[in-house]
């Protein structure tokens, strides 16, 4: 796979930039579980998805984690570079959710091609308006949405992402996604086991309702 076919403005940069670029960014392959990048003290750079799956969350002061977004292939991750971001108020954790394939462009490449190049600059600021609209979208989800609401849309995603009704997940583990505790996940489960929509077994959640799932959203 090449670097230059997943870069959206590799086209746009002249040849002494794409040059750099290729000489500065590398490959890292990452296993499922691992955190490859930790709050803003760190400054790894900008990670583009080769393939596999990110996962971007932030966590409060008492450890309750909430995913914000999910990155897939060819998505790029720009909090991994959020030293380079003036006034940048909190701090993002990505894991691999999958075992997965990065590009990492340093952080003083993505400096430099910010500071030369115009389409760079305009890409970055895309990107940055387009994670901060999910950040937003997440805040009105966890305000206005009730929680039986928001759960059902969780399964019903995870059900899509991994194309089966089955889902090989634990409690805690759509905790961490919704941003609450293990026991309001497995009260509302239990309840919607009680209405048909579910079907609960240890370490499984099985979608048996899909239509009940949708009307709740």
């Amino acid at each position: 796979m090449d670097f230059a076919e997943y870069f959206p403005v590799w086209n746009k940069l002249t040849p002494q930039q794409q040059s750099k670029l290729r000489a500065a960014v590398f490959t890292r392959e990452v296993p499922a579980g691992m955190v490859i990048h930790n709050g803003g003290a760190d400054c790894m750079g900008l990670v583009l998805v080769q393939s596999g799956r990110l996962r971007s969350y932030i966590l409060s002061e008492e450890g309750r984690e909430i995913t914000i977004y999910r990155l897939f292939e060819r998505d790029m991750c720009l909090f991994s570079a959020s030293c380079m971001i003036k006034n940048m108020q909190f701090d993002v954790t990505v894991e691999a959710e999958r075992d997965s394939k990065i590009w990492i462009i340093p952080t003083y490449m993505y400096k430099e091609l910010v500071d030369e190049s115009l389409p760079m600059a305009n890409y970055v600021n895309d990107l940055m308006a387009s994670h901060f609209s999910e950040v937003m979208w997440l805040m009105e989800q966890i305000m206005w949405k009730s929680f039986d609401k928001r759960l059902a849309s969780f399964l019903l995603e995870e059900s899509v992402l991994e194309d089966t009704d089955k889902l090989t997940i634990t409690h805690e583990k759509i905790a961490n996604h919704l941003g609450t505790a293990r026991e309001v996940v497995t009260r509302m489960l239990r309840y919607f086991q009680s209405e048909g929509l579910v079907n609960l077994a240890r370490g499984t959640v099985e979608i048996t309702d899909r239509e009940g799932l949708e009307a709740l959203e």
